[in-house]
C-alpha cells in the first residue's frame, strides 16, 4: 500500500472503533494518534533504508517481532496513565498498517513478499510495487491496486471530513 493511504486506513479502522465503542464519530486526541500510528511503520522503515541501514524499505517497523511487543507496551503505558483509548489507538492505527499490507501480496500470489512480517527471521525481498487486479471489462484497462487505494484515500478523507476532522487541531498552531 502507498505510503500515503495508511494514515487513511488507520483513520477509517479507528473511526468504525470509536462508532462501535461510543456510538459517536472519535475524539480529536485518539483520531491523531491513530493517524500517527498507522504511518509510524513506513516513517521509520523508509528512513532506515535510505540511508543503507536496512536492505529492503519494509523491516523493522512492518515485522510483528518489533510491532507487537512496542503496542504491547505503549498500551500499558498509556492503561498506566489512565490513557487507555490512546494505547488502543496505537494499536489499531499501527495494526491497521501491517494488515493493509498483506492483501496486495496474497492477492497476486507474491506470498515471498510477506517476509517483512517477520523480519529479519525472513527475508524480506525488494518490494515489486503496484499489483494488477485485472481488467475493467469492455475498457481494456488494467486495474490495479492503486485504483483501489485511491477509492479507499478518497472515502477516508470523506469519512473524516465529514466527523469534522478529528485530530487537525493537533496539528494546527
Amino acid at each position: 500500500m502507498q505510503p500515503i493511504v495508511h494514515p487513511v486506513v488507520g483513520y477509517l479502522c479507528y473511526a468504525v472503533y470509536a462508532r462501535w465503542a461510543d456510538g459517536e464519530p472519535p475524539a480529536s486526541t485518539p483520531a491523531a494518534v491513530a493517524i500517527v500510528a498507522a504511518a509510524f511503520p513506513d516513517l521509520l522503515d523508509q528512513p532506515l533504508y535510505h540511508v543503507g541501514v536496512t536492505p529492503v524499505g519494509r523491516t523493522v517497523g512492518h515485522s510483528l517481532l518489533f510491532a507487537i511487543p512496542l503496542v504491547a507496551i505503549v498500551w500499558l503505558v498509556a492503561r498506566r496513565h489512565g490513557r487507555e483509548r490512546l494505547g488502543v489507538a496505537v494499536a489499531i492505527g499501527y495494526g491497521s498498517h501491517i494488515a493493509a499490507d498483506v492483501p496486495w501480496h496474497v492477492l497476486a500470489g507474491d506470498y515471498h513478499e510477506l517476509g517483512f512480517l517477520l523480519w529479519p527471521v525472513t527475508y524480506m525481498p525488494e518490494y515489486s510495487g503496484v499489483k494488477p487486479l485485472g481488467t475493467v471489462p469492455g475498457l481494456g484497462l488494467e486495474a490495479t491496486t492503486l485504483w483501489l487505494e485511491a477509492v479507499i484515500f478518497v472515502a477516508g478523507l470523506a469519512l473524516w471530513w465529514h466527523d469534522g476532522r478529528p485530530g487537525l487541531e493537533r496539528v494546527r498552531p
